[in-house]
């Protein structure tokens, strides 16, 4: 039995059955990683000696009778823009490297708490801004299906290592869809919770009043698991949400669609879209069909307007939140050349010239200048507006449908470098995942299979209401039996690691 094989869910079977201890599967986790990750680059910073003193912990109280949570021994990976006590965290940025915060997340406290070894920190876009994981200062990662080909982004290190098996399930952060986009060009399960469903103390803010953290994982239950033990009220996040967290466990068991209405957002879709993508959309639609749902196409009109909103909101907002990072607090620290003496601006200058990425410094621009004095109510505020537009037509097309389905990404995985030169272009991946954080729905990607014309994975995207987090479990494990069920298996079983095999 290969234990990187198993879904957290398996692992978690055998794991309270006794057949297999947590050190045993964390070390097969981390033998994973260091035969793979050259080929990946899925990790920035990798703990064997954290996470095996984890997995001896819970394997001790185990034998010693105590009761531990469902996913007690897993080993977990965290998205490198997530505190994490102890470790270093760079958001993928020279500006933090070498920086190892002093506290823990709440997030990242409550996988502790859950017995769950971290086995390390993932790759990311610099900040979190990218739809490909090319602009990690790191270096980019590389989708476990096709090493020429992007795994999305930004959280596309979280997503390689689960669909290279480094790892059963791992943590993302979504702002524009960063889990769900690069899930779905992974084949993998990605999440983003209602805002304010799970605790935002401790992420790097990029943009406050999108970011959201959630679950990557290889099955739509493996996921809801993981929700379970990160969702829920936290004082310490004015934000968060102080209400019973829904039953999601038992909602990605359940599975039944019979006589749901299911709306197509009928502007998420058509131009734009790759064939193969369609394709296996119009796949589900006709699964879900026959399951006894109630398909019908829903409008939200001003989403066509949503990549313009979001593009204003967010690079404000960062501009904003990064404003921290002046070499007086944080990280790197450079001084000028050819100044003897420097002043405070003249080393904040040169550092974040040395320490900020193309792609940060671009958006903190964008940012600054939507909220300059004369411009903020014609570019921010109308943004705004937009985004309340947004918000107003999908509690519309709620009223029609119990949840709402669309493609996840327009695109297949393209290769390196297609993109890079054409910013638009770029943004334009995140067209149809980015809407909900505008609004604040919670979503969720699921494979949907591979795409006629290159082989590489496409998804389904199913969006809820507010706070309705178990629809989405409820919908997308009835999507995931029955695709699974016409395909054999999972997604996951075929060959993604085709170019990484060890």
């Amino acid at each position: 039995m290969n234990l990187t094989d198993l879904s957290a869910a398996e692992l978690a079977a055998r794991l309270a059955e006794g057949e297999v201890s947590s050190v045993d599967a964390t070390r097969a986790s981390l033998e994973r990683i260091s035969a793979v990750d050259d080929s990946i680059n899925a990790f920035l910073h990798v703990d064997p000696d954290g996470a095996l003193a984890t997995a001896r912990d819970v394997d001790e109280r185990r034998a010693a009778g105590e009761e531990l949570g469902p996913l007690a021994g897993v080993p977990i990976a965290v998205k490198d823009i997530i505190a994490t006590k102890g470790l270093p965290t760079t958001c993928g940025s020279k500006i933090l490297e070498g920086w190892v915060p002093p506290y823990d997340a709440t997030v990242v406290a409550r996988i502790r708490a859950a017995g769950m070894p971290i086995v390390g920190k993932t790759n990311m876009d610099e900040f979190a801004m990218g739809s490909s994981t090319e602009h990690s200062a790191y270096g980019p990662t590389r989708n476990p299906w096709d090493t020429d080909r992007v795994p999305g982004g930004s959280g596309g290190g979280s997503a390689a290592a689960v669909a290279a098996r480094q790892v059963p399930i791992a943590i993302g952060t979504d702002t524009g869809g960063s889990i769900r986009q690069p899930s779905a060009l992974t084949g993998t399960v990605g999440v983003k919770p209602t805002y304010g469903g799970v605790s935002r103390y401790g992420l790097v803010a990029m943009a406050s009043s999108l970011d959201q953290a959630g679950p990557v994982s290889r099955s739509v239950l493996d996921a809801a698991l993981l929700h379970e033990v990160i969702a829920g009220h936290d004082p310490m996040d004015s934000t968060s949400i102080d209400r019973r967290v829904p039953d999601v466990v038992a909602a990605a068991r359940r599975g039944d669609v019979s006589g749901m209405r299911i709306g197509i957002v009928k502007e998420l879709g058509g131009e734009g879209f790759q064939p193969g993508v369609e394709a296996r959309f119009g796949d589900v639609v006709e699964l879900l069909t026959k399951a006894g749902a109630d398909v019908v196409e829903v409008s939200c009109p001003h989403v066509e307007h949503a990549l313009a909103a979001y593009y204003l909101i967010m690079p404000s907002e960062v501009s904003s939140n990064l404003a921290k990072f002046d070499a007086m607090r944080y990280g790197l620290r450079v001084a000028p050349d050819g100044v003897d003496a420097p002043s405070a601006e003249q080393v904040m200058a040169a550092t974040r010239d040395a320490g900020f990425g193309d792609e940060v410094k671009r958006r903190i621009i964008l940012g600054t200048y939507a909220l300059s004095s004369g411009y903020y109510d014609a570019y921010y505020g109308s943004a705004q507006k937009v985004r309340t537009l947004i918000s107003r037509d999908f509690a519309a097309a709620f009223e029609q449908a119990d949840v709402l389905i669309s493609p996840t990404a327009p695109t297949t995985a393209f290769k390196f470098g297609d993109m890079m030169g054409d910013p638009l272009a770029m943004y334009l991946n995140d067209v149809a995942t980015l809407p909900a954080n505008l609004a604040g729905l919670p979503g969720l990607s699921v494979p949907s299979g591979l795409a006629d014309e290159d082989g590489l994975p496409a998804a389904v995207q199913v969006l809820a209401p507010a706070t309705a987090d178990d629809r989405l479990y409820n919908v997308g494990v009835a999507i995931e039996r029955m695709l699974q069920e016409k395909w054999g298996g999972p997604l996951l079983a075929g060959d993604p690691e085709r170019e990484v095999r060890a």
